[in-house]
């Protein structure tokens, strides 16, 4: 017993936002797979429906814990799970979690003002926002990284050319969209940080 103790103190809880996003959509893609994807259409996806359906406003964040196969899951978390840690160290874990629940909204709006059919679920637009964000973790007062205009440029040029290109029904938008709010966010709580910094001095 007390080997196993020991064996388990070993792992670090180090990302707690991360994690529990991660289980969290586990959990929900193995109920899916039980109830034959019921509960996504019910609340863990988003689709062009009236302001009256009072599922609508959840649906606008827990879109982004839904998801339609295991290898959808797979493509996003890992992403999430590489970069995501880095960031909760770097910007906190309620701040992470803030910056998560607006990209989800924004995403979650976004896809039922523009798009006339189908649904949306997944991590992507989180997953899209976090490479973004990433870029922004290094930077200095009043500079702006090259990597940062790289990533942008790559970034959005992948994306119109997968939009164009792309016969599966992953959302583009959704990855735009979710990248834009990583550059925003990053743009920012880095401003915001330099200020106080200022400030200080």
């Amino acid at each position: 017993m007390n080997a196993v103790v020991k064996f388990l103190k070993r792992f670090q809880l180090n990302s707690p936002v991360i994690l529990t996003y991660a289980l969290v959509s586990l959990v929900v893609l193995g109920l899916n797979m039980v109830f034959g994807q019921k509960l996504n259409l019910l609340l863990f996806s988003v689709s062009r429906t009236a302001p009256t359906d009072l599922l609508l406003y959840p649906r606008l964040i827990l879109h982004a814990v839904g998801h339609a196969s295991f290898s959808h899951y797979i493509g996003n978390f890992l992403v999430i799970l590489l970069v995501g840690p880095m960031l909760e160290e770097k910007y906190g874990s309620l701040n992470l979690l803030i910056m998560m629940l607006i990209t989800s909204v924004v995403t979650g709006l976004s896809f039922i003002l523009l798009s006339r059919y189908g649904n949306l679920l997944g991590a992507s637009g989180v997953a899209f926002m976090m490479i973004l964000l990433s870029s922004f973790v290094n930077i200095q007062k009043g500079r702006i990284p090259i990597t940062v205009v790289l990533v942008i440029i790559l970034f959005i040029g992948q994306e119109a050319v997968a939009g164009l290109t792309s016969t599966d029904n992953i959302s583009q938008l959704t990855h735009v969209i979710g990248g834009i709010c990583g550059a925003v966010l990053g743009t920012y709580i880095n401003r915001k940080k330099m200020v106080v910094g200022d400030a200080a001095q």
